[in-house]
C-alpha cells in the first residue's frame, strides 16, 4: 500500500511493534483531549490523568479478554493469551473494560459517571481512530476480497499477503476492502462531531454527548463490520454488530428518557447545570460541599 511493509521496527537492537506504538499514541492523545475537555463538565486535568489510570489498563485487559473469548480456537496454550503485540484486541471489550474503570473512579472518587463519560467519549472514538491504523500493520480487520480489478487501490482496498481467513477467495493473498481505513475514518467524523457539540455547548442533557457516541458510532460499526471477514461470531451471529446495535438503541433509549424526565422537571439541563460546573472548577477539590441552588437540589441526589 505504502511501498513497504514491516510489523515493527528496530532501535538500538529493540523490535518495537507498530501495533504498540499506535495503540499507545492513540491512548496518549485521547488522556490529552479528554484534560482539554474536562472543565464543560466541572473537571479538571487532575481528575482525568487520576482517572487514566483506571481506565486505561482496565481496557486493555476488557479488550484481549473479549478478543480470547469469542476466538478460543485460535489458542493452543495458556501463554498466548498474553501475547498481546500479535494483534487481538476488541474494541467492544475495551469500552467495556474502560467503562467498568470510570464506573469505579466514579464510586470512589464521587463523580458523576455521566459527567465523566461526557468528557471521555471524544477522547475514546479518537484513539479508536487511531487505533485501527495498528490493524495495517498486523495486517488485520480486512474486508472480502475484492474481484473487480478497477477497484484494487487504496484507500477503497488494501494488499493482504497473508490472507488465513476461512472461505476467502483470494488464494492466501490480495486486495481486500480497507475496512479498518473505513472504521477510522468514521470514528476521525464522529471525533469531529462530539468535540464540536461538546465545546460549542450544543447538546441539552448531562450524558448526551456518551448517547450520540453509541448512536453514530454503532451504525458505522454495524455496517462496516458486514464488510469484514474476521468477525468475531456467537453461531452465525457477528457479536460487533449485535453489540452495535444495542448501543444505537441505548442511546436513542437515553435521549428520549433524559427529555421525558426533562419535561416533568426531574432532569436539568446542562444550562441548568452550567453554574454548578463552575462553582465545581472554582473550588480545589470536587468534593468539597458547595451550596447549590433549590432548583438544582434534585440533581444534587443523582450524583
Amino acid at each position: 500500500m505504502f511501498g513497504f511493509y514491516s510489523k515493527h521496527f528496530t532501535i538500538f537492537g529493540l523490535d518495537i511493534a507498530y501495533y504498540g506504538l499506535i495503540i499507545a499514541v492513540g491512548m496518549a492523545l485521547g488522556v490529552f483531549v479528554a484534560v482539554k475537555n474536562a472543565k464543560y463538565r466541572g473537571l479538571k486535568g487532575e481528575d482525568i490523568i487520576l482517572l487514566a489510570c483506571y481506565v486505561l489498563p482496565l481496557a486493555i485487559i476488557g479488550a484481549r479478554i473479549y478478543y480470547v473469548l469469542f476466538s478460543l480456537d485460535k489458542f493452543t496454550s495458556f501463554w498466548q493469551v498474553f501475547e498481546i503485540w500479535k494483534g487481538g484486541m476488541a474494541i467492544y471489550g475495551g469500552v467495556i473494560g474502560g467503562a467498568i474503570g470510570v464506573a469505579l473512579y466514579c464510586l470512589i472518587h464521587k463523580k458523576n459517571f455521566l459527567d465523566v463519560a461526557d468528557v471521555v467519549v471524544p477522547a475514546l472514538i479518537l484513539g479508536q481512530a487511531i487505533g485501527r491504523w495498528g490493524n495495517f500493520f498486523n495486517q488485520e480487520a480486512y474486508g472480502y476480497y475484492i474481484e473487480n480489478q478497477s477497484l484494487r487501490f487504496f484507500p477503497f482496498g488494501v494488499y493482504i499477503d497473508d490472507c488465513n481467513q476461512m472461505g476467502c477467495t483470494c488464494a492466501g493473498s490480495g486486495w481486500h476492502y480497507a475496512t479498518f481505513f473505513y472504521e477510522s475514518m468514521w470514528n476521525l467524523a464522529t471525533f469531529a462531531i462530539l468535540m464540536f457539540l461538546l465545546r460549542k455547548e450544543k447538546l441539552r442533557y448531562r450524558g448526551s454527548t456518551m448517547a450520540l457516541y453509541f448512536i453514530i458510532y454503532g451504525v458505522g460499526r454495524s455496517w462496516i463490520e458486514a464488510l469484514r471477514t474476521d468477525s468475531l461470531y456467537i453461531g452465525a451471529l457477528r457479536v460487533s454488530q449485535f453489540l452495535s446495535i444495542l448501543l444505537i438503541l441505548f442511546g436513542i433509549a437515553f435521549i428520549a428518557t433524559s427529555h421525558i424526565l426533562y419535561k416533568k422537571g426531574k432532569a436539568k439541563s446542562l444550562q441548568q447545570l452550567k453554574p454548578y460546573y463552575q462553582q465545581k472548577l472554582q473550588n480545589g477539590k470536587a468534593d468539597i460541599k458547595i451550596e447549590i441552588p433549590k432548583d438544582e437540589q434534585n440533581d444534587k441526589k443523582d450524583q
